[in-house]
C-alpha cells in the first residue's frame, strides 16, 4: 500500500512539473499554484492534526508569521527574497515552540482554543504594529513570473511531502507521533517523552506553513492580517485533511485537491451564490465525518478503523461431554 502511494504521488508529482509545458494559460498557472500551496498547507497540518491527534486551529498564524516576516524584512531590511523566506521558515518554528511549551501539555478541547486564541492574538498583533503596515496590509515588488512561482511552489512541496514522507511512514519518529495519538499515558510508561516529541511534531508541521506564507506573499505582491492571519488559512487546511483522510499524507493532498476544485469553480460561476459555499461546504463535512470517518482515502484504498478486540468467551463449566455423561 505505501509503494502504491508513493507512486501515485510520484506520477502526480511529475503531472504537477509538466502543466507549464502545455499551457501558456496565466490563470490556469496561477489555479495550479494555489492548489500546490493548500496541499502543502493541508499536508502539514496533519502532522500534528493527524498523525498525532491534536487539532491546531491556529495554523494559519504560523502561514502569516511566514508571510509578513518574508515581507518586513524584503521591504524594511531590503534582504533578498531568498534569505527573507528562510527566516520566515524559522521564526514559525521558533514560535511553535514557544507556543507549544505550554499549549502542548494541554489535551482535546482545550488544546484546540488555545491554539484558536494564539492565532487571533497573532492578528491582532498585525493589526496595531507600525512595521506591518497595520489595517492596511504591506505591497511587496512585483515579480510577474508565473512560471517561477509555479516552480518554486512545485518544488517547495515536493520536498515538504517527501521530507514527511520519510520521517513519518519509514522513521520511529511516525510510530511514536501515532503512539502518543492512541494512548499517551501508554507511550509515557513505554520511556517516550510526549511533549518533547509533541513540540516537534509542532515545529515540524509549522516550519513548511511558514515557508509557504512567505512564497504566498511574495507571489500576491499584498498581505493584510486579513488575508494572511485570517481563519480561511486554517479552516480550510482543517477541511481538506479531514475530507482526505487524518493520519495520511496522500489523504490531505486529495482532499486538498478536490475541495480547492470545487472552490474554484463556484467562485467562477456561482459567485453571486457566495453565501451558498459556506453551507455546502460545512455539509459536506459534517457527513464525512459521520459517513466516512476516515475520509476519502479510507473509502478508495479500504483503510478503516481498527476493530476493537474481542474479549474472548468464558469457558463453559459444563463441556457436551459432561453434560451427555451426567445423569
Amino acid at each position: 500500500m505505501r509503494r502504491s502511494r508513493a507512486l501515485w504521488a510520484g506520477i502526480t508529482a511529475v503531472v504537477f512539473a509538466v502543466i507549464p509545458l502545455l499551457t501558456r494559460d496565466t490563470f490556469a498557472l496561477r489555479v495550479v499554484t494555489e492548489a500546490m500551496m493548500w496541499i502543502g498547507l493541508a499536508v502539514a497540518w496533519d502532522v500534528l492534526g493527524g498523525y498525532t491527534g491534536y487539532l491546531n486551529f491556529g495554523h494559519g498564524a504560523f502561514f502569516g508569521l511566514g508571510a509578513y516576516t518574508t515581507a518586513v524584512l524584503m521591504m524594511r531590511g531590503h534582504w533578498p527574497f531568498a534569505l527573507a523566506l528562510a527566516a520566515g521558515g524559522v521564526l514559525a518554528g521558533a514560535a511553535a515552540v514557544v507556543a507549544g511549551l505550554p499549549t502542548l501539555r494541554l489535551k482535546g478541547a482545550y488544546f484546540a482554543i488555545a491554539t484558536w486564541a494564539l492565532a487571533r492574538a497573532v492578528q491582532q498583533l498585525a493589526l496595531v504594529l507600525e512595521f506591518t503596515g497595520g489595517p492596511d496590509g504591506m505591497r511587496l515588488p512585483p515579480f510577474l513570473n508565473p512560471q517561477f512561482f509555479y516552480y518554486l511552489m512545485w518544488a517547495l512541496v515536493s520536498v515538504i511531502f517527501v521530507v514527511l514522507w520519510i520521517l513519518l511512514e519509514h522513521s520511529a519518529f511516525g510510530l511514536k507521533l501515532q503512539a502518543i495519538r492512541e494512548d499517551e499515558e501508554g507511550a509515557m510508561a513505554l520511556g517516550l517523552k510526549p511533549t518533547t516529541i509533541k513540540i516537534q511534531a509542532f515545529v515540524l508541521s509549522t516550519v513548511p506553513a511558514g515557508i509557504l506564507g512567505g512564497v504566498y506573499a511574495y507571489w500576491i505582491t499584498f498581505i493584510d492580517p486579513a488575508s494572511v492571519l485570517g481563519d480561511l488559512v486554517t479552516d480550510q487546511s482543517v477541511v481538506m485533511a479531514v475530507f482526505g483522510g487524518l493520519g495520511t499524507l496522500v489523504g490531505p493532498a486529495v482532499g486538498a485537491v478536490l475541495i480547492y476544485a470545487f472552490k474554484t469553480f463556484f467562485w467562477a460561476y456561482l459567485s453571486e451564490y457566495q453565501v451558498l459555499y459556506l453551507i455546502i461546504l460545512g455539509t459536506v463535512i459534517a457527513l464525512s465525518v459521520v459517513f466516512l470517518p476516515d475520509g476519502l482515502i479510507g473509502l478508495l484504498t479500504g483503510r478503516g478503523r481498527a476493530e476493537a478486540p474481542r474479549s474472548p468467551e468464558p469457558a463453559d463449566e459444563n463441556p457436551p461431554e459432561l453434560r451427555e455423561a451426567a445423569p
